[in-house]
């Protein structure tokens, strides 16, 4: 009765409950935007995989095509055409071993199968080993089983990526030959030389060049874009035709 026959009273449990509805409404809001905030980081993350391996394969295009940006386009949309990105996020990882996997939420009924690779918004991440109907492991580049084809960026210089098993930050690029100009940040990426892969995927810089135990190639020391030991986001790529090239190479080895 007081608040409804007072104006003065009236008018300032208005403004009381005003504020204080304001204020629950900008919680809730700010309780919304943060659980959204993970799909939100995944498709950031995504976008980002794809508009960097973009912009630098369309970079190499270009300086290949000397100006012939319509060539350019027409390999450009060669070289992607057909590869999808399955979202995932890391639920179990380790670093601190030698032969390190990671587990993530996605399996075969979200069409992950096993030798399709796993990358991230700063660089690649490993291959799928295995699979369940919903959770997959992942041999991580931090293994020392690992071993995946990169090239030097701008070059067709390619190599054996693998590591040592000890810092887990950086890793080696082997077999470059000894007559190619090697120089301290050049970006290491993936060769496309797999049905893994797609060309061009962001691996590293190189950090320091030696030689092989042989001494008849470069060894580089690559330190990784990825750092494992924060990793949570990422994406499983689906090549086009990666049952063929498989089933391909598969009956060769049988042959041979």
């Amino acid at each position: 009765m007081v608040f409804s026959f007072n104006s003065l009273q009236h008018s300032a449990w208005n403004t009381s409950a005003s504020i204080v509805t304001g204020r629950l409404l900008e919680w809730k809001s700010g309780i919304s935007a943060y659980v959204s905030l993970a799909s939100v980081n995944k498709k950031l993350m995504t976008e980002n995989i794809i508009l960097t391996q973009r912009a630098d394969s369309i970079a190499v295009l270009l300086a290949e095509a000397v100006h012939d940006s319509t060539l350019t386009e027409r390999r450009h949309a060669r070289l992607f055409e057909g590869f999808k990105f399955i979202e995932a996020v890391v639920v179990n990882n380790n670093v601190r071993r030698r032969n390190n996997y990671l587990t993530i939420d996605k399996g075969g009924e979200d069409g992950l199968r096993p030798e399709m690779g796993v990358v991230c918004g700063t660089g690649i991440v490993g291959i799928v080993y295995c699979v369940s109907s919903h959770y997959s492991i992942v041999m991580s580049v931090l293994n020392s089983k690992s071993n995946i084809s990169c090239r030097l960026r701008g070059t067709d210089y390619f190599g054996n990526l693998s590591w040592d098993g000890r810092n887990p930050l950086c890793v080696t690029l082997d077999d470059i030959p000894r007559h190619a100009r090697i120089e301290v940040g050049m970006v290491v990426e993936t060769s496309g030389f797999s049905a893994v892969f797609p060309a061009g995927i962001y691996v590293g810089n190189v950090v320091g060049v030696g030689d092989s135990e042989d001494g008849l190639s470069y060894k580089l020391q690559v330190n990784l874009g990825t750092d494992f030991a924060r990793l949570r986001d990422v994406c499983v790529v689906d090549h086009p035709d990666r049952t063929e090239i498989q089933m391909l190479e598969n009956k060769v080895q049988n042959e041979l």
